[in-house]
C-alpha cells in the first residue's frame, strides 16, 4: 500500500501552491466561531502541510505546533511562514510520538484533510492520541474529504457515525457537524467538518513554546 506521505512529498511543490491559493478563513468557515479566545493559547496543527493554517492560527493569537511528516511540505512551510512561535515537528498519526514528548496540551487541535489518510484500523489509536493532547475546554477541529482519493495518496471514508463513536469513547462533546463544498471547484469532492470539545474540569494553564525553546 502506498504511503500517503510519500505522495505529498513527491508533489510537494504542486500541493504547496494549491494550498497557499486558498483563504483559510473560507476553508475553515465552519470553525471560526469555535476558536477559543484569551491569552496564552496554544494550537496544534497536525498535518500542517504548507503552513498556511499554522500561520492563520498565529494571526489569531495562538502559539502553534505544526506537525508535518513530509520533508518537502515541512521545508516549504518553514520557508513560507517563518515565525518563532510556530514550532515545526516531524511527526505523524497514529502515534504522534514526538508531539507527545513535548509535554504540552492544546486549546485547539486542527486536523484538516488528515484523518481520511489514516487507515480505519489505525484510527481508534490516532483519535485516542489526539484527544489526550487536548486541554480541558479545548476544541478538536476536523475536516475530512468525502470524494475518492488518488493512487499515490490513498484515502478511506470517514463517516459521521465513526467520528461520533470516537468522540463518545474519549469523552468529547460533538458541537457541530457540517458539509462544505470543495473550494478548488472539484465537483466530485465535498468536505465534512466536525467540531468536538473536551469538557472543562477547571485545569490550570499549560507551558508555552517559549519555555520549550531553551530545552
Amino acid at each position: 500500500m502506498t504511503d500517503p506521505v510519500r505522495g505529498y512529498d513527491e508533489r510537494a511543490a504542486v500541493f504547496v501552491h494549491q494550498y497557499e491559493q486558498l483563504d483559510p478563513e473560507s476553508v475553515h468557515s465552519s470553525f471560526l466561531d469555535r476558536l477559543p479566545e484569551g491569552a496564552d493559547r496554544l494550537a496544534l496543527d497536525s498535518g500542517a502541510g504548507s503552513g498556511r493554517d499554522a500561520a492563520w492560527l498565529r494571526r489569531k493569537g495562538f502559539e502553534v505546533v505544526a506537525v508535518e511528516p513530509s520533508p518537502g511540505m515541512r521545508i516549504a512551510g518553514q520557508s513560507l511562514h517563518p515565525d518563532p512561535l510556530i514550532r515545526w515537528v516531524d511527526d505523524r498519526l497514529p502515534a504522534l510520538a514526538a508531539t507527545h514528548r513535548l509535554g504540552l496540551a492544546f486549546d485547539v487541535i486542527l486536523l484538516s484533510g488528515v484523518l481520511m489518510h489514516v487507515t480505519p484500523g489505525d484510527r481508534p489509536r490516532a483519535f485516542r492520541k489526539v484527544a489526550s493532547l487536548l486541554k480541558p475546554g479545548g476544541v478538536l477541529l476536523i475536516s475530512v474529504r468525502d470524494g475518492a482519493g488518488e493512487s499515490d495518496r490513498p484515502m478511506w471514508l470517514v463517516s459521521r457515525g465513526e467520528v461520533e463513536g470516537y468522540a463518545r469513547t474519549q469523552g468529547l462533546n460533538v458541537v457541530r457537524i457540517a458539509s462544505n463544498p470543495d473550494l478548488q471547484g472539484r465537483a466530485a469532492v465535498t468536505w465534512t467538518t466536525f467540531v468536538l470539545s473536551l469538557p472543562d474540569d477547571g485545569a490550570g494553564a499549560l507551558p508555552l513554546l517559549l519555555l520549550l525553546a531553551s530545552s
